[in-house]
């Protein structure tokens, strides 16, 4: 359904570092870093949705949208845990930790953080 996400970012090598760490248990890798350093691409494999970062195109100051929020799905729980570890070790804030979420299905099982700009993201596992 989308071909791409862009995450305005204040300092693309810092969110180049916490995505990498975060991407890696859900099989998502770095894939593309602009030579000037203003941009960076992650996918899974070498197709389908592409997740960017950058600075905000208008050089105004990077800022989370209110009621924006990533989500990736994760392969399993151990996955959902590892990130959520992994975005806690590169300047993320816990906005949920990982658990499941039986309010949107019965196997369910989710986490959220904020990014180090205070992006809103969630990893999820569906399977039981």
């Amino acid at each position: 359904m989308f071909s791409h996400i862009t995450i305005g970012v204040s300092d693309v090598g810092r969110a180049a570092l916490f995505y990498d760490a975060f991407l890696a248990p859900l099989g998502i890798t770095r894939v593309w870093t602009a030579e000037d350093g203003t941009f960076a691409c992650w996918r899974k494999g070498h197709d389908g949705p592409a997740l960017f970062v950058c600075r905000p195109f208008d050089d105004r100051p990077a800022a989370p949208g209110n009621g924006w929020m990533c989500a990736l799905n994760a392969e399993s729980r151990d996955a959902v845990h590892a990130a959520w570890d992994a975005a806690m070790a590169f300047g993320g804030t816990d906005e949920g930790a990982p658990g499941p979420r039986p309010h949107y299905g019965p196997t369910y099982f989710g986490a959220y953080v904020r990014d180090p700009d205070g992006n809103k993201l969630y990893v999820v596992c569906r399977a039981p």
